[in-house]
């Protein structure tokens, strides 16, 4: 991916499912990663993982927040681990996509603010160093209302012709996917349109 597209930053889209709205007393109970890269000069996604993470000693838990994505955070079978050890193990997701010739991992995300926010506290919270841009995200909610007066993700996807299964929403991994689906259309397109103007 050109450095020229997004500065000197690469883009790493993330959705996270909390159990509630607030980063300083709500836990990252799920993080998934899905990584980009130009194949064949489109932009495709080339890898995915989602960590289960348990949530910190003393978080707080909306009801309202976990009746939407239904994760039993103690459920055994989650095979969660610390949200330390989860955070050194995305970090080292990424770290190959970034060493060489990018400064950070720029966040991606629908809504990015709100993952970017949990993320940031996490780091904060477990001494971790974050290999993303502290303030600075691509949001494909604000990208969606730009070039498709869209600022819902399934709507979004529906004017893209993008398949999307509501019963799948509120899985980290299938939600970062989604996000990851619409934002290489967009800048497929845009690159396309750009390819005709230079023409």
């Amino acid at each position: 991916m050109s450095e020229t597209l997004f500065g000197h930053y690469y883009p790493i889209v993330i959705d996270c499912e909390t159990s509630g709205i607030n980063p300083d007393q709500h836990a990252l109970l799920e993080v998934a990663c899905v990584i980009l890269a130009p194949v064949d000069k489109k932009l495709q996604i080339i890898a995915r993982e989602t960590f289960h993470v348990l949530p910190f000693e003393g978080a707080q838990f909306d009801p309202d927040s976990m009746k939407i994505h239904q994760i039993d955070p103690h459920y055994p079978l989650r095979f969660a681990e610390s949200e330390k050890d989860v955070l050194i193990k995305l970090n080292a997701m990424i770290a190959p996509y970034i060493k060489g010739h990018y400064r950070r991992a720029l966040l991606v995300g629908h809504n990015a603010w709100f993952d970017l926010a949990f993320l940031n506290k996490a780091y904060e919270r477990q001494s971790v160093k974050s290999p993303f841009h502290r303030f600075t995200c691509m949001d494909t909610a604000t990208l969606s209302a730009f070039f498709l007066r869209e600022t819902v993700l399934a709507k979004a996807l529906y004017r893209c012709r993008i398949a999307y299964d509501p019963k799948e929403a509120h899985s980290a991994l299938y939600d970062a996917e989604k996000t990851a689906e619409l934002l290489a259309l967009l800048w497929n397109n845009y690159q396309n349109k750009l390819t005709q103007l230079k023409a």
